[in-house]
């Protein structure tokens, strides 16, 4: 690809034909357009579709913005593995004439806390981690009070903690990095909204735009979070994914927390950690319903009834806390088996998904990107085997299901 200069965007595209259009300009979309862009064996043309570039409202800007290796499955792990390689390279992978956004990452860890119930899922998830490489440490309650004194380990049987690959960092800097570096070896970018994909027979021959141009395209990218199964409805397609809601809360603590905090993952779901000089924190609502992709209202109840008496049993300095900031972002939930979807269609073979992340599509973008990249030059993949991820297992309806620590 030919570089360009990163001029204001256009809401209307330079060509009426490209060689890959990807619907969706955030983190999933922009990694697949810079891995494609940054491959010397891709000579195409590629058109990112964001209906929002400002990114108010997207998945990225309002995740927490962390990325573990803490999983039951090898490939997540591996996933992740890159991912980190990624982030802590950041500025030389998306430099653009030496500059390149800051994204801060804290390398402190994930602690899953865990009770008699839990205890022997994460041995096996940690067996299964330490034998893909991650740093997984298995600690025993006396062992966790020891590393984070601030931590209540009454109720406690034992904890697993990513001594190093986890953490948080900037999710808006991983996003404009893949965004800039992209723009600038030639890929484009326009302010506008598909509203139709238009499928003839098992093919899908172009999108219509909100502005109304046709754009032909040799292959699609669904890149397009809560709003994807809507795209992959106009190509009469399904896939089981629906967004939502989670409630974000940060909080000022009356007594710090002088020693280093990892990311706190409470068995009863809710997670802290440290947010600057205060903290942030969230859960998973009960019940966990669908909702409606434009609504963010915070569900403020959580704060009252989950996260604060959750938080001050696992953390005692937290019984006197104040909020002082919250959102709601979403999840785009796969609700077969909460991973994603990855690769094209079993019988719409040019029409690609990058979809129902649920929650893990900030920190598995850089692998994803890599991998559609992959699929979209050589029709494989080369680097990491995704194919457990792809649409073949919503087809029949088999599960890759993770171990979840209790």
């Amino acid at each position: 690809m030919q570089a360009s200069t990163l001029g204001r965007l256009s809401p209307k595209p330079q060509r009426s034909d490209y060689d890959v259009v990807i619907i969706g300009g955030a983190v999933s979309g922009s990694s697949t357009a810079y891995f494609l862009a940054m491959n010397p064996d891709f000579n195409g043309t590629v058109l990112v579709v964001e209906k929002d570039s400002t990114y108010k409202f997207c998945a990225t800007t309002l995740s927490t913005s962390a990325i573990r290796q803490q999983y039951s499955n090898p490939i997540n792990v591996k996933i992740s593995q890159f991912g980190v390689e990624f982030i802590r390279n950041f500025h030389d992978n998306v430099q653009v004439d030496g500059e390149a956004p800051e994204i801060g990452f804290h390398e402190n860890g994930y602690l899953f806390c865990a009770t008699d119930a839990g205890l022997d899922i994460i041995r096996e998830n940690a067996e299964i981690q330490q034998a893909n490489g991650a740093d997984t440490v298995l600690l025993t309650p006396g062992e966790i009070q020891e590393r984070f004194p601030f931590i209540n380990v009454e109720d406690l049987a034992g904890g697993s903690w990513g001594r190093t690959g986890e953490g948080w960092f900037d999710s808006y800097g991983l996003l404009q990095g893949f965004r800039k570096r992209a723009r600038s070896l030639g890929v484009e970018y326009v302010d506008n909204e598909v509203v139709d994909v238009v499928r003839e027979g098992n093919r899908i021959s172009h999108v219509t735009l909100k502005s109304g141009e046709k754009i032909a395209c040799g292959r699609v990218v669904n890149a397009a979070g809560n709003f994807g199964p809507g795209i992959a409805r106009m190509a009469d397609l399904e896939i089981p994914v629906e967004p939502r809601r989670r409630s974000i809360f940060i909080f000022s603590c009356r007594t710090p927390i002088t020693q280093k905090m990892p990311n706190v993952i409470d068995p009863s779901g809710v997670f802290c950690r440290p947010e600057g000089s205060m903290f942030l924190s969230g859960g998973v609502p009960d019940p966990d319903v669908a909702i409606d992709p434009n609504d963010f209202d915070v569900a403020y109840n959580e704060y009252e009834e989950q996260i604060w008496p959750n938080m001050a049993h696992r953390i005692p300095q937290f019984e006197a806390i104040k909020m002082e900031n919250c959102w709601a972002g979403h999840y785009d939930y796969n609700t077969l088996d909460h991973n994603a979807i990855v690769g094209p269609h079993d019988e719409v073979e040019n029409f690609l998904f990058a979809n129902g992340f649920s929650g893990h599509g900030l920190q598995q973008s850089p692998a994803v990107g890599r991998g559609l990249s992959e699929l979209l030059t050589y029709g494989e993949f080369r680097t990491l085997d995704l194919s457990p991820l792809g649409f073949g297992r919503i087809r029949r309806n088999e599960p890759f299901l993770e171990k979840a620590v209790i």
